[in-house]
């Protein structure tokens, strides 16, 4: 077929049709905006096929089968350990077979046009695509483009480890054989919950962190995860530099400041660099490869038509903080489109205040780490007069109960100047659904008077809550007499 070149003008081109993608051009659609997708892999993006489902996929049976063998009259029943071969299958399904025609078929459903191939700004509100065909589209957006190509995984400057070939997050969770032995080289997110995964589907895992686990985090989760890491059988090396890497065959040869660790596969979690590094950013004025600033609605700095929305802003590198992110910008784009008042104050319908002070994320290892907001030193350095709260999650009746011998740990942040929580950590098993009730707290800036009168429903997990405000002490009683009936 001859190369061709179609031209076409909309009011919105969104670059990247990943979850923050879909929803900011699902938002301006609703808007009223005539809009275009356009995507050089899967619709659904990293999350959908090689981040969140599946690595929760391959996670999930591990955490069942540890409640199981810790719940009398079950744990009888448990005969064997993990059916590898069912786990994977099922991570097989939670990707759709890494088909997207569900996420294509949703974009057909509600008006959104997708162009598949590899989108470039070309000019301010021109995109050009290259088909696989080898011909082109040339879009031109009325009102704006959206950049939504999300984060790929950094590879660290180590002699010999990009010549390795390691595995990144793609190839960890799209596994189809179980190594035998797997290092990981990082201490994040992705490092521990894979090793989580490989330790338990029956790999020997060794975790070589150039710090503690789960940095950003309070000190007390890294060391949690660590611990049971070690429990689970995996060496953990904190505190430890990698200084090369050779491949030998079939063996990976990873010298580190402990000492030389050897492998079946390499898998490199050492964070994410900004997906930027060719969608054309030269051709306006950008550093190609960077992170693009925004301000709140999420227009990129120094401009009055691109938004960059979700990874690529290096704001809050989680999915659902760039939906959050996609719908405020989403309905900002309509907005200005349409003339309207943007509500951009803070906590206003146009604007992603939360990604200051309110970000809430899980870590799914065995013990899951639910945490939001500010830790206790990074409170500290923003001048807040801080208040720490900790607790035994294994003492509230409703953990005793979900399991024999439940042991977490829970922790409040609070500002003692406006007695309102501004950040709060849980640790144990299943602490994920914790994690929300600290979130709208948060965010609402409620009185830990009023919270007070939240009454945890007993015998669940969330009866902390009440333990914590008990420990940081009942709230004054009320002597002020008001009306006729004082």
């Amino acid at each position: 077929m001859s190369a061709h070149t179609e031209v076409r003008e909309v009011d919105l081109i969104v670059i990247g049709a990943g979850p923050v993608g879909e929803n900011v051009a699902d938002r301006a659609v609703q808007g009223g905006l005539e809009t275009v997708i356009v995507e050089r892999e899967l619709v659904g993006g990293e999350c959908s096929y090689w981040a969140c489902e599946p690595s929760k996929a391959l996670l999930r049976p591990a955490h069942v089968l540890e409640l199981a063998r810790a719940t009398p009259g079950v744990a009888e029943a448990i005969a064997g350990g993990l059916d590898v071969s069912a786990v994977l299958r099922r991570r097989d399904e939670s990707t759709s077979g890494w088909s997207d025609a569900d996420q294509v078929g949703w974009l057909e459903t509600t008006g959104i046009e997708l162009v598949r191939g590899h989108g470039r700004l070309s000019g301010e509100r021109r995109v050009t695509v290259a088909l696989a065909d080898g011909g082109t589209v040339e879009l031109r957006a009325r009102h704006a483009v959206a950049i939504t190509t999300g984060s790929a995984a950094r590879i660290p400057d180590i002699p010999g480890l990009r010549a390795s070939e390691p595995w990144t997050n793609r190839e960890a969770t799209a596994v189809r054989e179980i190594p035998g032995r797997l290092a990981i080289v990082g201490g994040g997110v992705v490092a521990t919950e894979m090793a989580t995964a490989y330790q338990a589907l029956g790999s020997q895992v060794t975790l070589i962190a150039r710090g503690g686990l789960l940095g950003g985090m309070e000190e007390f989760a890294g060391e949690a995860v660590a611990d049971a890491l070690r429990g689970a059988g995996a060496t953990v090396l904190t505190h430890t530099a990698t200084e090369s890497v050779e491949r030998d065959g079939g063996e990976y040869v990873v010298r580190t400041s402990a000492g030389t660790v050897t492998a079946d596969r390499l898998l490199v979690a050492t964070g994410r660099a900004p997906a930027t590094g060719d969608v054309g950013l030269e051709r306006v004025g950008l550093t190609p490869g960077s992170w693009l600033a925004t301000d709140d609605t999420l227009l990129v700095e120094g401009t009055d038509w691109l938004y960059a929305v979700g990874d690529v802003n290096g704001r809050a590198l989680l999915t659902h903080q760039g939906k959050y992110q996609a719908r405020a910008a989403g309905d900002a784009i309509a907005a200005r489109a349409a003339g309207a008042a943007l509500d951009d104050a803070p906590w206003g319908a146009h604007v992603a205040t939360a990604d200051h002070v309110a970000v809430p994320q899980v870590v799914f290892t065995a013990p899951e780490v639910a945490a939001v907001g500010r830790t206790a030193e990074a409170a500290r350095a923003a001048g807040l007069n801080v208040r720490v709260v900790d607790d035994d999650l294994g003492r509230v009746a409703g953990a005793a109960l979900s399991r024999t011998g439940y042991r977490g740990t829970a922790r409040l942040v609070i500002d003692g100047d406006r007695d309102v929580i501004v950040g709060a950590t849980f640790i144990g098993p299943d602490v994920a659904e914790l994690v929300q009730t600290a979130t709208t707290a948060i965010v609402a800036e409620i009185p830990l008077s009023r919270l007070w009168h939240a009454v945890p429903a007993f015998p669940t997990v969330s009866e902390i809550w009440l333990r914590l405000l008990e420990t940081d002490g009942r709230p004054a009683a009320r002597t002020e007499r008001t009306g006729a009936a004082a």
